[in-house]
C-alpha cells in the first residue's frame, strides 16, 4: 500500500490510536512504550502485515527534526534550573566530552571489526554518541523513577543537551567521509562555530521570546502556546542560518524560559508535554515505517558485537573519563553509564549518510537501527532493577517534587489565605506575571468592587485587591507578601 493524500489521515490516525492503546498498557509486561510504537510502524510497514510502502529518507528525516524540536523544547521547559544547577559542569562534561570519547572510542572499534574506512567508523560512532533525550524523559518519566543525590537532574540535563555534539560531529565526519581530501582540522572551525553560536542565540532567543510571551497581548488563552510554537521554530531555523546549532539553541532558550515567570506558563507547559509525547509517537512510527526488516537482518551479528561494545565499553569510558575530576561515587557513575539510551535521534541522524549517497549509507542505518534498538530493550527494560541493586533509587513517596512538577500535577494546597492589597504595595498596577510570586502558591480569585475575577498572568493588580492565595505553609505566605509589598 501506497501512502496518499487520501489515506495518509486515516491511516496515520489508526496506527497512533494503536500506538496509545498498546503504549497503556505495554509497561505491564516492562516493554518500554517507545520500542511498541517502532514495532507498529514496523508491522505496518512494506515488510510487515500493513504493506504501507514508505522508502523517503528526505521525508523522515524532516519529520524527525520537527519532532526533535518538540521533544528538545519539551523537556527544556521541565527542566528545574534549582535542580540542575549543582550539577551543571558533570552534565556539561558528560555532554560535550563524554559524547566525543563515546565516538571516538566506538569508531576505533568499528575500524577494526569491520571493512569500514577510519571517516566511516568515525562517522558511525559519532551517530550513536549521544543519549537519546525522548527515550530518557519517556522510559524515566514514565517509570517515574526517583534517584538519590541529583541523579536524575544530571541524566535529563546530559541527555537533553548531548544531541548538539552528536550531530556537530556526524555533519564532520560526514563532510570528511565525502571530501576525502579534506583533513581533520578542517572541520574545528565549523564545530566551534556551531557550539558557540548554538549556545549564544539560544539565550539571546530566551531572553527575547520572555519578552515577547510577556508583552504582547493576544486576546485568546489557546493562542499563547500557539506563539511559542512560531517563537520555537524561529529559534531553531534562525540559529541554522547563521551557521550555529539549532538543537543546541531550542534546549537553551526552553530551560531560559520554563525557568521564569510568563503568561500562562501552565497551559504552555501542558500543551508541550502532550505534544511531545505525539511527536515520540509520530518520530518512532515513521522511523518503523521507514526500516526493512530483511535489510537488518544480514547485519544482526555485527550490530549485537558493536551494540554491546558500545553499551559495556563505549559508554563506560565516555562517562568516567569525563566525570573522573569529580567527586562522585562510583556506584553513580556506573547507573550514568547504564542510562546510555539510543533511541529514534541516531536514527534519524544516520538518515544523513543515506540523503548524502555515500557507499556505506544503508549498512549505518541498518547498524545504527540495530544499535537503537537493543539500547531500549536492554537497558531501557533494566533501569529499575539496576537501580535498586546499585541503591541508588529512592521509594516513591520520597520523589522530590520541583516548582515545574507543582505547576503540572496540580498539587493540592493545605491552606487558604486572603490578602488586602493597600494602596502603597509595590503590586499596585503590575501584572502578575510581572511579581516575584512564590510559585508554590496559586491566586485562585480576586475580589474587586464587590465583583470576583478569575486571575490569569496578564491581570494587573489594582488597589484595594483582596486575593485569595492558596499555598502550602507560612514560609510561601511570607513570600506572598513579601512579593506583594516590596520590590
Amino acid at each position: 500500500m501506497n501512502l496518499t493524500i487520501e489515506n495518509i489521515l486515516l491511516i496515520g490516525s489508526i496506527l497512533l490510536f494503536i500506538s496509545i492503546i498498546v503504549g497503556k498498557t505495554s509497561y505491564k509486561f516492562g516493554v518500554p512504550t517507545l520500542i511498541l510504537f517502532l514495532a507498529i510502524g514496523m508491522l505496518a510497514g512494506s515488510d510487515g502485515i500493513g504493506g504501507i510502502r514508505f522508502d523517503n529518507p528526505k521525508n523522515a528525516q524532516l519529520i524527525g527534526i520537527i519532532s526533535l524540536n518538540f521533544i528538545l523544547f519539551s523537556g527544556g521547559l521541565d527542566t528545574n534550573w534549582g535542580s540542575i544547577k549543582p550539577v551543571l559542569k558533570e552534565g556539561i562534561m558528560l555532554s560535550t566530552f563524554g559524547v566525543l570519547l563515546t565516538a571516538v572510542s566506538l569508531g576505533t572499534f568499528v575500524y577494526y571489526v569491520t571493512d569500514f574506512t577510519i571517516y566511516e567508523s568515525m562517522l558511525l560512532g559519532s551517530i550513536v554518541s549521544s543519549t537519546d533525550a525522548a527515550a530518557v524523559f519517556s522510559i524515566l518519566r514514565s517509570k517515574n523513577l526517583a534517584l538519590k543525590t541529583n541523579l536524575r537532574p544530571t541524566l535529563e540535563l546530559e541527555s537533553g543537551s548531548n544531541d548538539p555534539m552528536a550531530y556537530v560531529l556526524t555533519i564532520a565526519f560526514l563532510t570528511l567521509v565525502i571530501n576525502q581530501d579534506q583533513s581533520l582540522i578542517s572541520v574545528i572551525p565549523m564545530f566551534l562555530r556551531q557550539m558557540i553560536v548554538g549556545a549564544a542565540a539560544g539565550f539571546g532567543f530566551g531572553v527575547a521570546s520572555k519578552f515577547i510571551i510577556n508583552r504582547i497581548r493576544l486576546d485568546f488563552e489557546g493562542l499563547y502556546p500557539v506563539l511559542v510554537i512560531a517563537l520555537m521554530f524561529m529559534t531553531f531555523s534562525a540559529t541554522d542560518f547563521v551557521g550555529g546549532n539549532g538543537f543546541l539553541a531550542i534546549y537553551i532558550c526552553a530551560v531560559y524560559l520554563g525557568n521564569q515567570d510568563i503568561i500562562h506558563k501552565k497551559s504552555i507547559l501542558k500543551m508541550f508535554d502532550g505534544l511531545a509525547w505525539l511527536m515520540q509517537i509520530v518520530l518512532f512510527l515513521t522511523l518503523g515505517l521507514l526500516v526493512f526488516p530483511s535489510q537488518i537482518a544480514p547485519y544482526i551479528g555485527i550490530g549485537m558485537l558493536i551494540s554491546l561494545f558500545l553499551i559495556l565499553i563505549a559508554r563506560p569510558v565516555g562517562v568516567f573519563i569525563s566525570l573522573i575530576f569529580f567527586k562522585m561515587k562510583l556506584r553513580r557513575r556506573f547507573y550514568i553509564s547504564w542510562v546510555g539510551l539510543r533511541g529514534a535521534v541516531p536514527i534519524v541522524f544516520a538518515t544523513y549518510p543515506l540523503l548524502a549517497g555515500i557507499e556505506k549509507a544503508n549498512m549505518i542505518f541498518s547498524i545504527v537501527f540495530f544499535i537503537s534498538v537493543t539500547s531500549i530493550l536492554i537497558q531501557g527494560t533494566t533501569l529499575s532493577v539496576l537501580a535498586k541493586w546499585l541503591n541508588v533509587g529512592l521509594p516513591e513517596k520520597s520523589k522530590i517534587i520541583n516548582e515545574i512538577d507543582q505547576l503540572l500535577l496540580d498539587l493540592p494546597k493545605s491552606s487558604l489565605q486572603e490578602f488586602n492589597v493597600l494602596s502603597n504595595f509595590f503590586a499596585v498596577n503590575k501584572r502578575i506575571v510581572d511579581l516575584n510570586f512564590p510559585k508554590s502558591a496559586f491566586i485562585i480569585m480576586i475580589k474587586r468592587d464587590n465583583q470576583f475575577i478569575r486571575p490569569g498572568g496578564s491581570t494587573e493588580i489594582k488597589s484595594e485587591d483582596i486575593l485569595m492565595v492558596l499555598a502550602d505553609d507560612e514560609g510561601d505566605y511570607l513570600k506572598v507578601h513579601e512579593a506583594l509589598k516590596y520590590k
